[in-house]
């Protein structure tokens, strides 16, 4: 992204695309306007739709075995409990008559609700796995009905309901279902928290950077167009397409963040060209031309690395980048069409609200990081070995961790379902060891599923394999267990495998790749292990091609920007290293457990899907710093001055601009640590570090350090490359 110095232009800027869709704002910044606040009222209506629209899932891989396996189990077999009301005994037990009579009482007002059918309750049938091991509390399984969106609405209506004080006992409502309402009422709160709080922060970080209020609210004014646009998107592509809940605050995190970005740049530009003394028409014009172009190459960047999202089977990651590629979109759209007719409407007003002190962002070039520049240039190996050695170590922790699906244990401690899961575990021994669900593909013969389940059996780990026939071990088969439900439908068979693993573990993992392999054809293995080996296949698999995507569109794209064919090979090798250590920070804290206790979260495994996300989303930032800095000093050096005159000074003049501009990026992403849902304090830390690393330690030490080492070398490109180049290069 370059900032050239205000002066002349070339004829060709004068005359380019740009530059005429410029003057073309400019003189029509009225009418601009006006669409502009059509666009907003229109996206504000349709956004307030949203939220019904999005799904807490989408991190299964749907072309798995174990979805395979799901699809046919809700086809042909009734369906399993996904809401689970466990009555708690305040004193006593459950065989107490009051609390007994509680439970009565509430399994016959469920079994005349609407939306719902009681599956079991204890209640009822004194089953032994509905009842805690102390009988302090009992269970009452229901089933909702409906798809996820209307099941999750209807059970946290439910909950509503009967959740509380009942006399000598009190009501808690989990499960599948109520795990994912409280999600998502967690992921709304945290949003109206993180946009309170970024907001804000942001307008008197804008006012100190620019030392006036109108040329700051200018640039919030376009992340709350970009927040804006994304409700309205989110809601469009919930329409079409599953879409996770998640992806509305994180695409909020990014619109606002280059919403503001980007009018930060263009401001600047603009008072520069304001103090050069050009009339406003023309500094318009001369901001669109040369920022401009600058955002429209970093909106590039970004949305290639978003695209690198579609590749992966899972919903979660693709249609967040569906929703990443249009925010994107909608930012640039807001910086280069909204903030310039607004600029040309304001003209020298934009100074107005002037503090007693120059802002951050004023054009001369800051001695601060000019003295950094010539210092790295002069020791660029003892500048850069504690930079390299810091960032090594931060990225330990990631290449040791485990992964896990996203579960209750993202949510905080005192939120309902999370409880209900905890006392499931602790007190519910049968319930917390790993079962797989084996289903036949199509319709099959009892012969078959003996050898199936007998095959199974023999797996050193599986305790039992439940069958319609009876429950199989490895010395023989058992009476029919009722309890194990129904097992047969329409031709087709199911089978409970009961194992000695702990769900979730390692040793569960090896498990489902052990009974896959003793099972014959035509049968598929099912539950939450499976899924979880399927989810990390199903992001393995396509994982080459994506880091395929992001390695050969950034060499082309700053190839065409520098000419250069080392520079975009360092930039993949530093940038790589510093998402490495903010994901290793991350990995240390939410999946080690160090100080989480300041987030108020539990240590779990990471999340694939979010790590995944994360990284592709902090590298196509990453490319708006880098592109910042190399194009001022690639100019500098086209124009005639050596290499470390063109690094320091590049760098002296960028350094104000780039830190101010990745501080108010950051906010946007740090503002969602203080969410109550785990995975999204995990976003909100790691983007807002791989921000704040890349735009000082890259920026400032590695990137002048790996210039000067390599010298000439830094502009060198073979002779059919410089032709391509000088064809196709992008440049202000």
């Amino acid at each position: 992204m370059s900032v050239q110095t205000t002066g002349s232009t070339p004829d060709t800027e004068q005359h380019g695309v740009l530059y005429r869709f410029g003057l073309f704002l400019a003189r029509h910044a009225r009418a601009v306007c006006i669409l502009g606040l059509l666009f907003l009222l229109g996206a504000a209506a349709l956004g307030t739709t949203a939220f019904g629209k999005l799904q807490s899932g989408g991190f299964e891989d749907p072309a798995a075995d174990s979805s395979l396996a799901a699809g046919i189990d809700n086809a042909h077999f009734p369906p399993e409990a996904n809401l689970v009301v466990m009555v708690h005994a305040d004193q006593g037990t459950v065989d107490d008559a009051a609390v007994r009579q509680v439970g009565q009482e509430l399994t016959a007002e469920l079994k005349g609700a609407q939306g719902l059918s009681v599956a079991a309750s204890w209640f009822d049938t004194p089953a032994p796995g509905l009842v805690a091991q102390d009988n302090s509390s009992a269970l009452i399984l229901l089933v909702i009905d409906g798809d996820q969106g209307t099941a999750v609405e209807r059970g946290g209506e439910l909950a509503t309901e009967i959740s509380g004080p009942r006399g000598p006992a009190t009501v808690q409502v989990g499960g599948e279902i109520g795990v994912f309402g409280d999600i998502n009422n967690q992921v709304s709160s945290s949003l109206a928290l993180a946009e309170a709080i970024a907001v804000p922060v942001t307008l008197i970080l804008l006012i100190l950077v620019f030392g006036s209020l109108v040329a700051a609210l200018l640039p919030l004014l376009i992340g709350i167009f970009a927040i804006i646009g994304t409700f309205a998107e989110l809601a469009i592509l919930g329409s079409i397409t599953d879409v996770s809940i998640f992806s509305i605050n994180l695409t909020t995190a990014l619109g606002l963040g280059l919403g503001i970005d980007y009018g930060l740049l263009l401001v600047a530009r603009f008072r520069e060209e304001l103090a050069g003394g050009r009339e406003v028409p023309e500094a318009v014009a001369h901001t669109v031309a040369t920022a401009g172009r600058t955002i429209a190459f970093s909106a590039a960047a970004v949305i290639a690395a978003l695209a690198t999202l579609l590749v992966f089977p899972l919903y979660f990651l693709s249609s967040f980048g569906y929703a990443g590629i249009g925010v994107v979109l909608i930012a640039a759209l807001g910086a280069l069409v909204i903030t310039p007719a607004c600029l040309a409407l304001l003209g020298l007003r934009v100074e107005k609200g002037k503090l007693p002190f120059p802002g951050f962002a004023r054009g001369t070039p800051s001695p601060f990081w000019k003295k950094v520049a010539g210092a790295v240039f002069r020791r660029p190996i003892l500048a850069a070995a504690p930079v390299l050695g810091a960032l090594v170590v931060a990225s330990i922790p990631l290449f040791g961790t485990g992964f896990a699906l996203p579960d209750d244990t993202v949510l905080p401690p005192d939120a309902e379902s999370r409880q209900v899961s905890v006392a499931l575990d602790e007190q519910y021994p049968s319930r917390s060891d790993a079962t797989f669900t084996v289903v036949s593909a199509d319709p099959v013969d009892d012969s078959s599923v003996a050898a199936a389940a007998t095959a199974v059996a023999a797996v050193p780990g599986v305790v039992s394999v439940d069958t319609a026939a009876g429950p199989v071990t490895a010395t023989g088969t058992g009476a029919v267990d009722p309890a194990a439900g129904v097992l047969g439908a329409d031709g087709y068979q199911r089978m409970l495998v009961h194992t000695s693993a702990p769900g979730g573990s390692d040793a569960a993992s090896d498990l489902v790749a052990d009974v896959r392999a003793a099972l014959p054809g035509g049968f598929l293995v099912g539950g939450t292990d499976a899924s979880l080996a399927d989810t990390l296949a199903g992001i393995a698999r396509p994982l080459p091609i994506a880091l395929a995507i992001i390695v050969i569109t950034t060499f082309v794209l700053l190839f065409l920007f520098t000419g250069s064919v080392l520079q975009p090979l360092r930039a993949l090798v530093v940038n790589s290293l510093s998402l490495c250590a903010s994901l290793g920070i991350v990995t240390w804290v939410f999946a080690d457990g160090h100080l989480i206790e300041l987030f108020g979260a539990t240590a779990r495994p990471m999340d694939a899907s979010m790590t995944v996300l994360l990284f592709c989303i902090a590298f196509g930032l990453s490319m708006d710093y880098e592109v910042f800095l190399i194009s001022r000093i690639t100019e500098l050096h086209d124009h005639g001055a050596d290499l470390r005159t063109a690094v320091t000074e590049g760098l002296a003049r960028t350094g104000r601009l780039v830190t101010s501009a990745a501080l108010l990026l950051a906010v946007s992403f740090f503002a969602f640590t203080s969410s109550s849902v785990s995975m999204l304090q995990l976003f909100g830390l790691g983007a807002g570090l791989a921000v704040i690393i890349d735009a000082t330690l890259i920026r400032g030490v590695l990137v002048p350090a790996a210039m000067r080492l390599l010298g000439p070398a830094n502009f060198w490109a073979p002779a059919p490359l410089r032709r391509l180049h000088g064809r196709f290069a992008l440049r202000d």
